[in-house]
C-alpha cells in the first residue's frame, strides 16, 4: 500500500517540528563553552570577569537606548518622591565615575580626582557613553588581575574581591534606576525586549 504524498509530506512536516526545539538545543549547546565540573576550581578573574561581561552589556545597551535628547530626563516630582534624583545622563556619568573607585585598584586620590572632574564637565551622549565604556575598560582590566591569593588582599579602597563584588552591585542598583527611566519614556531596555518584559 502505497502512502499518499500530501500525507507523508504532513508526517515529515510533524516530524521536523518535533525535532525542532532538540535541534535548537544542541546548536544552544554547541555554541556554549562546556560548563566546568562539580569541584574544579574557577579562577576568581573568570567568575568576575563573565558577571562584568554581563552587567557592561546591559548597562552600556540601555545607556545607547536613551535619545540624546532625553539625557537630561529625571521622573517629573509629581510621579512621586524624585525630588534632587539624578538625571539619565547623570546616572550614566556617575557609575562610569564610580567604576574608577571600585575597580581603580590603587590608583591615587589625585588620579581619582582629576577622573571624576572630567567626568563632570561632559555634556553630550556620545562623550558620556566612551567614558562610560573606558571605565569599563578599567575594570575589565582590574578584574582580569584578581586571584586566589591576592582577591583578599587589600587595595587603596578594599580587597580585589569585595571590591569588585561592590561594583558589580553598584552598577545593578543603576542600571535598574535606568530601566525605570528608560520605560518612563516608552522605551523597554534592550535586555528586555523579545522575552515578553
Amino acid at each position: 500500500m502505497q502512502i499518499p504524498s500530501h500525507i507523508v509530506s504532513r508526517l515529515l512536516l510533524c516530524c521536523m517540528v518535533a525535532a525542532a526545539p532538540a535541534f535548537a538545543l544542541a546548536q544552544d549547546s554547541a555554541a556554549k563553552p562546556a560548563k566546568p565540573a562539580v569541584g574544579t576550581a574557577v579562577a576568581p578573574s573568570e567568575t568576575y570577569g563573565k558577571l562584568l561581561t554581563n552587567m557592561e552589556k546591559e548597562f552600556v545597551d540601555a545607556a545607547e537606548a536613551m535619545p540624546e535628547d532625553k539625557f537630561d530626563f529625571s521622573p517629573p516630582a509629581a510621579s512621586g518622591d524624585f525630588k534632587g534624583v539624578r538625571s539619565f545622563g547623570a546616572q550614566v556619568k556617575h557609575v562610569a565615575d564610580a567604576n574608577y573607585y571600585f575597580f581603580g585598584g590603587n590608583m591615587s586620590e589625585a588620579d581619582m580626582k582629576a577622573k571624576h572632574d572630567a567626568m563632570e564637565k561632559l555634556t553630550k551622549k556620545a562623550e558620556i557613553i566612551q567614558a562610560l565604556k573606558d571605565s569599563f575598560t578599567q575594570a575589565h582590566t582590574f578584574v582580569s588581575g584578581i586571584t586566589a591569593e591576592n582577591a583578599f588582599v587589600m587595595t587603596e579602597h578594599g580587597t580585589r574581591g569585595g571590591m569588585a563584588a561592590f561594583g558589580l552591585a553598584h552598577m545593578m542598583d543603576h542600571y535598574g534606576q535606568m530601566a525605570v527611566y528608560l520605560r518612563m519614556n516608552g522605551i523597554v531596555p534592550p535586555a528586555s525586549r523579545g522575552n515578553g518584559m
